[in-house]
């Protein structure tokens, strides 16, 4: 694993005086990679226990994972190479991305039946595994993307609006012209562009916005109506099994209902019931992985609220300003605005859209965000 917190001195600094005026959209993505860290990545060979301790003390959900070159064939057959500066040898192939629901779902026995009696020593056997066996349990892993630094903004958002959730940018990519994502690319170093990072843009630039994020998240269709959910009869194991199905990275948890036939295994129509909670793959950061098997038999809901608690997520609560177990949610009339800096402040990847009654009328994810913006950013472009 490779970290450090330099600042990047081949992208392209804030706006000088003279750019001042450049349009919002006529920004590219080297605009958006201004202070991002070196990346942090983790060899193919480590273990999903050291890979797990990246995660947590990076503060990411999202690993790239790098292998010698010539000997993988990279995630939906992505060409991703890192190459020496100086004489252009390849030195690494990025095989694939590893998400804390990759490494979740592993730990949790998705694939096959899971004992809940096992002792401490099958946690250990499923966490000393190589990171390179588990890519590709969740759907985002089997992908990998660049994006090239003169990307436009736009074209970047049209990218992120379809779901792809981040990017390999190259520190030194000198193409021109350039729209949409890549699956072939070297360079001698690159850096990791999300979704968060284009919001944070956004919040920055939101006095050029105002025309657009005055307006009410429901009028611009940016709220999905059909959202799955939990219950609080459900059990950790039984929620991760159902994220996995559903390709899930998070979901609500609701009041059940008196219904026969709903089961606690099984995901439910959230539409309408009341909110008392949120389970996320990031909830694993919060729990030390010695005690994480015996949480699996537990309740999704006694399980978050107790790692919300946690020494991890108190200082990030506190960081982030978000009191433990304060669900983030807006109602239907809210402004874009309003989400975008819900989102940013909160440092989350969904807004929960209630009515007043705090029952569950829909969701806002980062993607419907982008999506919205994009458009009226097209349809406003000749004032932005």
């Amino acid at each position: 694993m490779q970290e450090t917190r330099e600042d990047d001195t081949a992208t392209t600094k804030r706006s000088s005086p003279g750019n001042h005026h450049e349009r919002l959209i006529d920004r590219k993505v080297k605009d958006l990679m201004v202070s991002k860290r070196r990346l942090v990545e983790v060899p193919y060979t480590a273990s999903l226990a050291h890979t797990m301790n990246a995660l947590v003390a990076n503060r990411v959900v999202a690993l790239p994972v790098a292998a010698p070159p010539g000997h993988w064939i990279g995630a939906g057959g992505s060409m991703i190479m890192e190459t020496d500066k100086q004489t252009g040898a390849v030195r690494k192939h990025y095989i694939g991305m590893v998400t804390m629901l990759d490494i979740l779902t592993h730990i949790g026995g998705v694939d096959k039946a899971m004992d809940v009696r096992d002792g401490t020593s099958d946690l250990d056997r499923k966490m000393s595994v190589e990171v390179s066996s588990i890519i590709g349990h969740c759907l985002e892993g089997l992908s990998l993307w660049t994006l090239n630094p003169n990307t436009s903004i736009l074209d970047c958002m049209e990218v992120f609006s379809k779901g792809i959730h981040r990017a390999l940018v190259p520190v030194d990519g000198q193409m021109e012209n350039i729209s949409g994502v890549e699956m072939v690319e070297s360079a001698s170093s690159y850096r990791m562009l999300t979704q968060m990072d284009l919001l944070k843009f956004l919040k920055e630039h939101e006095p050029e916005l105002q025309s657009i994020t005055s307006n009410p998240i429901n009028l611009l269709g940016a709220v999905t109506y059909d959202v799955y959910a939990i219950t609080e009869r459900t059990t950790v194991l039984e929620a991760i099994k159902c994220m996995r199905t559903a390709m899930l990275n998070a979901v609500p948890i609701v009041k059940s209902s008196d219904s026969s036939q709903e089961h606690s295994d099984q995901l439910v129509n959230g539409r309408g019931r009341k909110l008392i909670g949120t389970f996320s793959a990031t909830d694993l950061r919060g729990c030390h992985l010695a005690t994480l098997q015996s949480w699996l038999p537990v309740s999704a809901l006694d399980f978050t609220e107790t790692i919300s608690c946690s020494p991890v997520n108190a200082a990030s609560n506190i960081a982030a300003g978000t009191p433990a177990r304060v669900l983030v949610c807006c109602e239907a009339e809210a402004s874009l605005g309003e989400v975008i800096d819900k989102v940013v402040t909160k440092h989350v990847h969904r807004v929960w859209v209630v009515d007043s009654q705090y029952s569950l009328v829909g969701l806002v994810s980062l993607s419907d965000v982008i999506r919205v913006s994009r458009a009226s950013l097209l349809s406003q472009g000749n004032m932005v």
